[in-house]
């Protein structure tokens, strides 16, 4: 589990220009999570006019071009990814050694206890993980997450020592993206698409699952399920039509 610190929000923008530029020179990633779409469009253009590369992740963004994104962080194409609730869903980006929390101290459903257990949990992964929460005052959802983030800190370094285990970043492997794979004549965003449609003609139907089936296999091939159950969701809706 990662160190967490609390820092003031006045100038917090600034403060976190200085702990990314930190991080970019490690080759490592930022994850910010902020409240509303447009804090995160407005901190997504400000980062990119200080040359930062930055990508919004937001819930418009369709699901195959969310795992392209991801991928690209990784593959530092990004150095920073920001969003709202993203930090929520799982993240399993092991070169993420910060995770920075705007308005921590906001009382509600993305800041509760759990939320934000889960948001810091983004930057576990990391051998340098670190947590900074801008916030004017500590909240008691932020007293409890800090507390139980500290306990279970303390059981893995006490584990740690005991069995002289020295904290490695996890490795691992950057999957092939779907959009690198061979794909002759309509790309699986069109055909997911065209899927969506409520009057699709049967040989259009016939064609859409055809690509999608093969596409869903490539990707249990190479253990993307994630994205093979997109693609087995969108199958069953056209077979039912």
């Amino acid at each position: 589990d990662p160190k967490i610190i609390v820092k003031p929000t006045k100038g917090q923008i600034e403060d976190l220009i200085v702990e990314i530029l930190k991080r970019v020179k490690k080759n490592q990633r930022v994850l910010i999570t902020t409240l509303t779409k447009r804090m995160s469009e407005d901190l997504s253009n400000y980062l990119a006019e200080r040359d930062i590369k930055v990508s919004y992740l937001h819930s418009d963004v369709h699901t195959l071009d969310r795992q392209d994104v991801l991928d690209k962080f990784r593959e530092a194409k990004y150095d920073v990814l920001i969003g709202i609730n993203l930090l929520r869903e799982g993240l399993d980006i092991p070169e993420v050694s910060l995770v920075a929390i705007l308005d921590a101290d906001k009382e509600g459903f993305l800041r509760s206890k759990t939320a934000l257990i889960q948001t810091m949990g983004g930057a576990a992964r990391n051998v340098d993980s670190e947590v900074i929460m801008y916030a004017e005052v500590v909240t008691k959802s932020m007293e409890s997450a800090i507390s139980e983030v500290k306990r279970r800190r303390k059981i893995q370094l006490r584990y740690n020592v005991d069995h002289n285990i020295t904290p490695t970043t996890i490795q691992k492997e950057i999957r092939k993206r779907l959009v690198e794979r061979e794909i002759k004549d309509d790309s699986i965003d069109f055909m997911l698409e065209l899927s969506k449609k409520d009057v699709v003609l049967p040989d259009e139907i016939e064609k859409i699952i055809k690509k999608l089936t093969l596409e869903m296999r490539q990707a249990a091939k190479e253990l993307d399920f994630g994205t093979a159950m997109l693609l087995r969701d969108h199958i069953r809706n056209l077979k039912s039509r």
